[in-house]
C-alpha cells in the first residue's frame, strides 16, 4: 500500500523537574501528538518516588506518537540529554508499534 505512515510510540519516564526539556526535544522535533502523566509515583534506580517525605519526588510520563522517521532525531536527543548530566541517568525512552490508531 502506498502513502501509509508507520507510527510509534515513544514512552519516556523521567523525574518531573525535567518536563521542560523533555518537551523542548519534541517541540524541537515537531512532536505534536503527545500525552504528559505529570507527577505520578513510581520507581526507578535511585528507589521509590512516591512524593512524600519518606520518598521525595515524582516521576513523569510522556507518551508521544511519531511516524518512524522521527525516531532516529528523538531518540538521539533523549540519548544526548541522559548523557549530559549524571542527574539524568533516571530517564529511560522506550518505543512501542503502533498496531491501530484512530485519529
Amino acid at each position: 500500500m502506498t502513502g501509509l505512515i508507520f507510527m510509534k510510540m515513544m514512552h519516556i519516564t523521567f523525574h518531573f523537574e525535567y518536563s521542560e526539556q523533555i518537551e523542548e526535544i519534541l517541540d524541537t522535533n515537531r512532536i505534536e501528538n503527545y500525552v504528559r502523566y505529570p507527577l505520578v509515583q513510581g520507581r526507578d534506580r535511585e528507589g521509590k518516588h512516591l512524593g512524600n517525605q519518606a520518598f521525595p519526588g515524582n516521576i513523569t510520563v510522556i507518551q508521544a506518537q511519531m511516524s518512524e522517521e522521527k525516531i532516529g532525531p528523538v531518540w538521539e536527543a533523549l540519548r544526548d540529554f541522559k548523557e549530559a548530566k549524571n542527574a539524568h541517568q533516571h530517564l529511560e525512552a522506550l518505543v512501542l508499534p503502533v498496531e491501530n490508531r484512530l485519529a
